[in-house]
């Protein structure tokens, strides 16, 4: 009994530890925006993860080729939606909202998917879903109205937070398309492969616009976005779902407002307003009533 209930205080720890370091990177993320471009960021921290994988992952990908020329068109999508959009659209927001803001937008993943499956899968929501969806949506207007609806009417002021919500839809679509295809593929070769796509993806970009430099400003912000909410995140992620279920761990994304708002109050010195309360508060109200039956 002591050993299971050990193993169960460890097996919560591993969503915290998820959510923690994807929180600390919508942070660093805003963080590096005066030091590296959108671009050269997103590019180096997929150039990382894949340098680190490779080593590991030749053999399974020669021994696997077969599955994965069968399935290069799905993962080549499942790539442009979760790895280049939703990404590549964050790191552009950052230079125009705050990280709070960005954590905020975040929680309402769970809502734009139920929108998605519904246009994708037909996937007819409850009552519940549908009560759920209104108040996320109105608590997502009113973190980017910050408190005051007529503030909407000004869009110049919200381009990093439209942004952000585009990324939060584009990274829905990455969901939705992965419980419609239910790829039978190893997860590590899944996301190996995914990566090996967005750098190609990246490739025009980087040919356009250029590369930043790294140095000793950047260096440490684009080493920690390759390493851990690109490879350590997810699999930590996983695992939680292995040991405590699917529902019970999606539970604790809804503390990625909280934890980012506190990472930046500190480091970015952020303030907390009343708007980000009410904001966040209807969002999880949202997502729980979306997840009633």
């Amino acid at each position: 009994m002591m050993v299971q209930s050990r193993g169960a205080k460890f097996a919560i720890l591993l969503p915290l530890i998820a959510v923690f370091i994807w929180s600390l990177n919508i942070v660093v993320t805003r963080y590096v925006t005066d030091y590296i471009s959108p671009v050269s960021i997103s590019f180096y921290r997929w150039l990382i993860a894949f340098l680190i994988l490779t080593p590991f992952m030749l053999k399974t990908v020669w021994q696997q080729r077969r599955l994965i020329t069968q399935h290069w068109r799905q993962l080549a999508v499942l790539s442009a939606f979760g790895m280049v959009l939703y990404q590549g659209l964050g790191y552009t927001a950052a230079h125009y909202t705050t990280a709070t803001n960005m954590g905020i937008i975040n929680a309402f993943i769970p809502v734009f998917t139920i929108a998605v499956s519904l246009l994708l899968l037909k996937d007819i929501p409850s009552r519940y879903a549908l009560i759920g969806c209104g108040i996320s949506f109105v608590g997502l207007l009113f973190v980017v109205a910050k408190g005051d609806f007529a503030n909407l009417l000004t869009m110049g002021g919200h381009l990093g937070d439209i942004m952000m919500i585009f990324a939060v839809f584009f990274y829905a679509f990455y969901g939705v398309f992965l419980k419609k295809w239910q790829l039978q593929i190893p997860l590590l070769l899944s996301l190996y492969v995914q990566i090996f796509f967005a750098l190609v993806y990246h490739l025009p970009f980087v040919l356009y616009l250029g590369l930043d430099a790294l140095n000793m400003q950047n260096a440490s912000s684009v080493f920690y976005a390759g390493v851990f909410p690109s490879l350590v995140a997810p699999l930590v992620w996983m695992l939680a779902v292995q040991h405590l279920g699917p529902n019970r761990t999606s539970i604790f994304m809804n503390l990625m407002p909280v934890v980012t708002a506190v990472i930046a109050y500190f480091w970015l010195a952020e303030q907390w307003m009343l708007y980000h309360t009410i904001g966040t508060a209807m969002a999880v109200i949202g997502v729980i009533l979306a997840q009633r039956k």
